[in-house]
């Protein structure tokens, strides 16, 4: 008879809690809102249900299991990211190469009447779903999932609510330019 049979979950994870913390602290992962550690607990859980004893010991496939969610994970939060800052940049790049007035120019979404003036006219540009993305994604800084969740979509739609946006402002620049003369 193996751990497995003889534990509950509830015993093997107080016995390998240490683990999820050391993938962390080696992938260099600061988890200030605690997601990481979830996505740990979460490996854990799938590794002890897939746990097959023939196949070696419980703690390496922890290790494995955990370690590479955890890579996972951070890919996903850096390819996020990318694109958020894609979508700012060409927001910033409408506003430096002369579409907006110097009274328009914004620092961030939401803070002025001019960021609001500025954000109501490129939401007429944009479909529903896109504008869904900007108010969601950038002016709320909501993570994708949490979009697609809330919105009962699947993550790659609302991926491409966010491609939409993107394309039309670097694609449109001369609609944008007339729009803020």
């Amino acid at each position: 008879m193996h751990d497995k049979d003889r534990l509950s979950f509830e015993e093997i994870f107080q016995q390998n809690e240490q683990r999820i913390h050391y993938h962390m602290h080696k992938l260099g992962i600061h988890d200030g809102k605690g997601e990481y550690y979830v996505e740990g607990i979460y490996a854990m859980w799938m590794a002890y249900k897939k746990y097959d004893p023939n196949k070696g010991p419980l703690g390496t496939y922890f290790n494995y299991t955990i370690r590479y969610r955890l890579i996972d994970m951070l890919r996903k939060k850096t390819k996020e990211d990318h694109h958020q800052q894609l979508a700012t940049q060409a927001v910033s790049e409408a506003a430096d190469q002369g579409y907006l007035a110097d009274s328009q120019r914004i620092d961030a979404p939401g803070e002025t009447d001019a960021d609001e003036a500025f954000w109501n006219r490129i939401r007429d540009r944009l479909t529903l779903n896109q504008w869904k993305w900007v108010q969601l994604y950038i002016i709320e800084d909501m993570t994708l999932k949490e979009i697609a969740q809330q919105e009962g979509v699947t993550v790659e739609a609302v991926k491409s609510w966010g491609r939409g946006v993107r394309k039309k402002l670097r694609e449109d620049k001369e609609a944008l330019a007339k729009l803020y003369k």
